[in-house]
């Protein structure tokens, strides 16, 4: 049970619209809610059709009323009534402030509340009274209408009951003292023996919608901060012209897609951020936890602080998967690698159903160097067919290599449309492992004789690749010789494959087909290329007889991967490698380039064991 009051130290600021259409929207999307009307002097709560009740029910004023008759609490569940406009999925209640008939001036001006709470236990009737929401309506949020200005019903609202309280104010100087005492009042609690801190939300009301050309709401959002003492933006609600005020209308509900709608739906959202029993707020408080400890800058809390909030959100939240998977990825962000797989357990079987879930576990349990763990993770997400195209290739890396036989057949990858396919394939080079999936994969595409020739062209191209990189030159040779093409019509990218790939089947460098490389670059020059193209381009002038442009172009390369630092793609391996890897590629062709006829490319030497089952 949250407990959030709505205070104004004016009037005009629509508090009590903002409470009923903040009631309605908690209710709606599943939330139990009780709405109580403390403003005693000018109720108003059950003026809106959907809180309002056909019959005379009695409230706030009524329950004390009998208290200090009989000297014991009512039983709470006389002073409620349910709404019945609420759908199925949460509900309404109602605590009036009392049943309005003409006796109700004479028992408001009969209770005298500074008595109440020094000769009669007052703070102790409404912790009872807490205490019977809590059995009788079990609500997830408890709204509270408080009245306006310094009052002695105004404690009870703003310091004993909530959790959290909403200020609404029109940013001027008399709301602004006004607010001064009640906040510092608030804040006080904290020290307190009850040592209890409530969360305030600031948010400025009835604002006219208008260009602040001289920068006044500017400077009162200025004064108000650093009066009030907070520094982030306050929620806005603006002023509303519409005749459908005087109705009454609760927006949320009847007009739901209008500016005010939405205004107050973002005031549910900090309400809701600040409950952490409430999933939403629970989820919220881990993602911002999660910024805190990937930042250098100032934490709102200490770790301490902060750790014990995350225990009490993991016992709160047992049984629910996303929160358990999200505290999981949290604790893996600490490396506390142990508390992350248990809590990504206890995901998984509270139903999370996510197949990120598994390669989350998979991927703490590599790091942890259970590597068989991790191979059954990787495939767990591999037989969902709800796999975004970066996951399915984090499975296939997480998987064994061994096990990777028959994983373009899996769920996640036949579920990829063409262009995801060909982008999967694309991606995978960096081991053998992943260009024979790459192969498998874009052999598919190439025969799929329902999709357009230019798509199948750019399937083809790919898979050139993938066949160098796996040791298979004449299958490259012979695709790209498709349909009897002669190298002259060939385009720079496929004229280079072709040529390395006469290298691989042959032994031989045949100069001609580089040739055609460098004329294609001399009558489209291009300057800062990436890496790759620039390490392709030294091959084909070396290749051609030209060793000066090869120097030049290697040195081009090197400065390029150096400026990049991130893995590229090489020539000389037909993987896809680390900036490191990639330069020592380049030492090896200035080798060939400076005489070491010796040298040849690595794709076209079989790999080692080792080589075969690491991950440039």
């Amino acid at each position: 049970m949250y407990i959030t009051t709505f205070y104004s130290f004016k009037g005009g600021v629509g508090r009590t619209m903002a409470l009923a259409n903040i009631a309605v929207e908690l209710a709606n999307t599943g939330r139990r809610v009780l709405a109580v009307d403390f403003d005693l002097e000018a109720p108003g709560l059950d003026t809106f059709d959907i809180l309002g009740s056909e019959n005379f029910v009695p409230g706030i004023i009524d329950f004390v009323g009998e208290y200090l008759d009989s000297g014991q609490a009512p039983e709470v569940d006389r002073f409620i009534y349910k709404s019945s406009g609420i759908g199925d999925r949460g509900g309404l209640w109602i605590m009036p402030s009392g049943a309005q008939r003409e006796s109700y001036a004479t028992k408001f001006n009969q209770i005298d509340w500074a008595t109440l709470y020094e000769k009669h236990d007052g703070y102790l009737l409404f912790e009872d009274l807490k205490e019977q929401w809590e059995e009788t309506i079990k609500p997830d949020y408890v709204l509270i209408d408080s009245r306006t200005g310094h009052t002695d019903t105004a404690g009870i609202c703003t310091r004993q009951l909530p959790d959290a309280v909403l200020l609404l104010f029109f940013p001027n100087e008399q709301n602004l003292r006004g607010l001064t005492r009640i906040v510092q009042d608030i804040r006080s609690e904290a020290r307190t023996p009850r040592n209890k801190e409530i969360a305030l939300h600031f948010v400025m009301s009835n604002v006219p919608d208008l260009d602040d050309e001289d920068r006044i709401l500017e400077s009162k959002i200025s004064a108000f901060q650093q009066q009030l003492d907070f520094d982030h933006e306050p929620a806005i609600v603006h002023r509303y012209n519409s005749l459908a005020l005087l109705n009454q209308v609760v927006f949320t509900k009847d007009r739901p897609k209008s500016r005010l709608a939405q205004e107050y739906r973002k005031l549910v959202q900090e309400i809701v951020r600040g409950n952490l029993a409430d999933r939403e707020g629970a989820l919220a408080y881990i993602q911002r936890a999660g910024r805190h400890l990937r930042s250098r800058g100032v934490r709102y809390e200490s770790q301490q602080r902060m750790d014990e909030t995350l225990q009490d959100i993991e016992e709160m939240h047992s049984s629910d998967g996303e929160v358990l998977f999200t505290l999981g990825m949290f604790r893996e962000d600490q490396q506390h690698l142990e508390q992350a797989v248990s809590l990504f357990d206890r995901a998984l079987k509270a139903g999370y159903t996510e197949p990120d879930g598994y390669l989350q576990r998979a991927r703490v349990r590599a790091g942890s160097g259970d590597m068989d763990g991790a191979n059954e993770d990787a495939w767990q997400a591999l037989r969902s067919d709800r796999l975004p195209p970066p996951l399915v290739r984090r499975a296939i890396r997480l998987a064994s290599p061994d096990s990777l036989k028959g994983v373009a057949e899996s769920a996640a990858v036949a579920s990829l449309d063409f262009e995801d396919q060909l982008w999967l394939a694309h991606t995978l080079y960096e081991s053998e492992e992943e260009s024979k999936i790459a192969v498998s994969l874009l052999q598919s595409l190439v025969d799929d004789d329902n999709q357009p020739e230019n798509k199948r062209i750019s399937a083809r191209s790919e898979l050139v690749s993938a066949y160098i990189g796996i040791g298979k030159c004449d299958e490259a040779a012979n695709l790209l010789r498709h349909r009897g093409r002669d190298v002259d019509e060939m385009d720079i990218g496929d004229a280079f494959n072709y040529g390395m790939a006469i290298w691989g089947a042959t032994g031989e460098v045949r100069p001609q087909l580089f040739e055609r490389v460098v004329k294609l670059n001399q009558e489209n020059p291009k300057t800062k290329e990436q890496p790759n193209y620039l390490q392709c381009m030294s091959i084909a002038c070396w290749a051609s007889g030209d060793r000066a442009m090869a120097f030049n172009f290697e040195r081009q390369a090197r400065e390029a991967i150096r400026v990049r630092r991130r893995p590229e793609f090489s020539c000389w391996r037909y993987r896809r490698v680390t900036a490191k890897a990639f330069e020592e590629d380049l030492d090896e062709i200035r080798a060939l380039v400076s005489g070491d006829t010796a040298r040849t490319p690595r794709f076209m030497t079989p790999a080692t064991e080792g080589e075969k089952n690491s991950k440039s």
